[in-house]
């Protein structure tokens, strides 16, 4: 049996809508008017214990409405949402001992006090007892690299350094869920390498199920195969990230440098981006001729010094993906 499923789930919101001006303004105050928005739309899947999972779709798409829901922040409308043998919304009190929760946006850390001390007053809620709390943040300093500035109050830190001490507070009491949205927000690229490292131990060594929301598709590439992509509340897509590599990333730009040649060859399946005096850019067409059938060709005419084969970023790959289902 799955350790999350999630079967027809819908939430929709009502929303305020009035026109521009001082007497719509006034209209407004005897009668309201509404449209519905539908939020989450008929979303059905399966997550097993162990595994990470990317949730993804442009803003608005609901991916943040159905993270509320599988928090039990938010109660559906519809549908069921069983994780754990627990029922969100209803199992609250008991299910959220098991669950962390990292928001890249919004801290669960206090302010002026040092990091420390956030750590015991989440030991004190979470209920930990103290040899568990001990061996836990001990870990957890040591793998996030904690020690200099555990002392220092939170509004003292970088960015970097938060988020590593946010991840580490959703840890300390051992959740067997991890729900991450955009944990790599504004940071430098060192940062992101080791909170991406990080998210990877702990799913290897305590085999935390992690879902992940994030824009940053390095994120999602260096973190997991599995993606749920989402838009307008409806599910699009579940499956493996390479397969929609695949199907979007049937071109690649391939740069020739060679000495001596007259008279560019014609190849069927690619086009010349870019000429220069020793150097030709071609996009070629991979489903309609390879990489080494292209290189062959080029030897017969010139002396071939480098090849340098570009691939299509993740980011483009996504934004196609986007594109066809217009959203």
């Amino acid at each position: 049996m799955s350790f999350i499923i999630v079967k027809d789930l819908n939430k929709t919101f009502k929303v305020y809508t009035r026109d521009s001006g001082l007497i719509n303004a006034f209209k407004s105050f005897i009668k309201r008017e509404y449209k519905e928005i539908k939020a989450v739309d008929n979303i059905s899947f399966n997550i097993n214990k162990g595994e990470i999972v990317a949730y993804i779709g442009p803003n608005g798409a609901g991916k943040s409405t159905t993270i509320k829901m599988l928090t039990g922040i938010l109660k559906p409308d519809s549908g069921k949402i069983l994780i754990d043998g627990f029922t969100p919304s209803i199992d609250r009190i008991k299910y959220v001992k098991n669950i962390g929760v990292v928001f890249g946006q919004k801290s669960q850390l206090w302010w002026d006090i040092p990091v420390e001390d956030s750590f015991l007053l989440l030991k004190d809620i979470y209920k930990i007892n103290d040899k568990e709390y001990q061996k836990t943040k001990e870990e957890l300093i040591e793998l996030l690299n904690l020690k200099e500035f555990l002392k220092t109050p939170v509004r003292q830190l970088s960015l970097g350094q938060r988020m590593r001490c946010e991840i580490a507070a959703s840890l300390l009491h051992n959740p067997k869920i991890l729900f991450l949205d955009e944990p790599t927000i504004g940071l430098d690229a060192i940062s992101k390498v080791q909170v991406r490292k990080f998210i990877k131990e702990i799913n290897e060594k305590k085999k935390v199920t992690i879902i992940l929301t994030s824009h940053d598709m390095t994120d999602i590439e260096a973190l997991t195969n599995r993606v749920i992509v989402i838009g307008h509340g409806k599910k699009l897509y579940d499956g493996k990230l390479n397969d929609i590599k695949k199907k979007f990333n049937n071109k690649k730009q391939v740069e020739i440098v060679y000495k001596k040649m007259t008279n560019f060859p014609k190849v069927k399946g690619t086009e010349v981006i870019k000429k220069q005096r020793n150097k030709v850019l071609l996009e070629v067409k991979v489903n309609e001729k390879t990489i080494s059938e292209v290189i062959r060709e080029y030897s017969k005419v010139c002396e071939i010094e480098d090849v340098n084969i570009l691939e299509n970023s993740i980011d483009n790959v996504i934004v196609k993906l986007y594109e066809e289902y217009n959203l």
